[in-house]
C-alpha cells in the first residue's frame, strides 16, 4: 500500500484538552496511524506525525481542520513560534510506493477541499507551489496572522484556494509537498535571545550559512533559556552533527555553551547512526551493524 507521511503543525501547545481533541480527530480516521505528537508551551504549538494513503490522510486533515477552527482562536494566541493559521502548515512527504507528484496532487486536493468546506484561505508551498515567490514557508508566513489582512490585499498574495481575506480566527493555512526534514532545536545555557539570533543568522542558508538549514533564535520564557530552533531539510547533505558543531562553535564566540538539544517529532535512523559514527570516530561503520536493522532484514 502506498505510504505518505504528513506532519501538521498547529498553533496550540498549552491546553491539554484541545491537544487531545486534535489528536483524537486523527486517531478516529480509518486508515491513518498517528506515529507521534509533540507539544511545546513556549512555542504554543503542537506537531503531529501521521501516515496513511492519500484518501485517508485527506479525511484526517479535514477532520483536524474542523476541530482546530472550532477550538483555536489566533486573536488570543501568543507564542514564540511564527504562525499564519490555526492549522499553520500541512506538509505531505512521499515514503513508500508513492511519488512526489502524488503528494503534490494530494496537497492541492486537501487545499481545495479545506477552502470550500471552511472558507479558509490556503497557500501552496514547496513542491506543490508553481509560484517561485511562494515556495518557501518563511516567505509565506512573513507578517504572521496579524499581518494577513494587509498582505492579502495585494494581488501577489491572493491565496491558491479560498477567500481573498483571512479567516477571522483561523487565519490561513499553508499546504504542500516536500522531502523529509528534521525539526531540531538546540537550547543554549543562557537567556540571551540576541546570542540565539546571531547564531541562527550564522548557520541558516538564507543568510550565508549551511545549505539545508533554516534557523531562528527564540526565547523559552518558561525555562528562561535561549534556543536556536531549526529545520534541517536534507540531513544527508547537511548532517545533524555538522549543525550541532557549528552551533557549538558559534556559541563559544559569545562565551555560551550548549545545554541540550531536542528532536521534535521523528527522525530517520540514518541521521542518528551517522552522528554516532562521527562522534565515536568509528572506522568503516556499516548500516548492517545496527542490531535492530539486521533483525528486521534491513541491513
Amino acid at each position: 500500500m502506498p505510504i505518505i507521511e504528513s506532519i501538521p503543525n498547529l498553533s496550540e501547545g498549552r491546553r491539554p484538552e484541545v491537544i487531545a481533541e486534535l489528536a483524537g480527530a486523527l486517531r478516529a480516521t480509518p486508515g491513518v496511524r498517528l506515529l507521534d505528537q509533540s507539544s511545546d508551551t513556549s512555542h504554543n504549538r503542537s506537531v503531529f506525525t501521521l501516515v496513511g494513503d492519500a484518501a485517508s490522510l485527506k479525511a484526517a486533515i479535514l477532520s483536524l481542520i474542523d476541530v482546530a477552527i472550532r477550538r483555536i482562536d489566533l486573536r488570543e494566541h501568543r507564542g514564540e513560534h511564527p504562525r499564519l493559521g490555526a492549522v499553520d502548515v500541512v506538509p505531505f512527504v512521499p515514503i513508500e510506493d508513492v511519488s512526489m507528484a502524488d503528494c503534490v496532487q494530494l496537497a492541492k486536493d486537501v487545499g481545495a477541499a479545506a477552502a470550500e468546506q471552511f472558507a479558509l484561505p490556503v497557500y501552496l508551498y514547496e513542491e506543490a507551489s508553481s509560484n517561485a515567490a511562494r515556495k518557501n514557508l518563511e516567505d509565506i508566513r512573513r507578517g504572521e496572522f496579524e499581518g494577513l489582512p494587509a498582505k492579502m490585499s495585494s494581488a501577489d498574495w491572493r491565496p491558491d484556494f479560498g477567500p481573498g481575506t483571512p479567516h477571522p480566527s483561523a487565519g490561513a493555512t499553508v499546504v504542500g509537498a516536500r522531502m523529509p526534514l528534521i525539526a531540531y532545536n538546540i537550547n543554549l545555557a543562557t537567556d540571551r535571545l540576541d546570542v540565539a539570533r546571531k547564531i541562527a543568522a550564522a548557520i541558516r542558508h538564507s543568510s550565508g550559512g549551511l545549505r539545508y538549514v533554516k534557523a531562528m533564535g527564540v526565547k523559552l520564557e518558561d525555562r528562561n533559556l535561549a534556543q536556536v530552533s531549526m529545520n534541517l531539510t536534507n540531513y544527508e547533505k547537511t548532517p545533524v552533527f555538522r549543525v550541532f558543531e557549528m552551533v557549538k562553535r558559534e556559541a563559544e564566540r559569545y562565551g555560551v555553551s550548549i545545554l541540550e538539544s531536542e528532536i521534535v517529532g521523528l527522525i530517520p535512523s540514518a541521521a542518528l547512526t551517522r552522528s554516532a559514527e562521527f562522534y565515536l570516530q568509528i572506522e568503516g561503520f556499516r548500516e548492517d551493524q545496527v542490531l535492530e536493522k539486521k533483525i528486521r532484514g534491513e541491513g
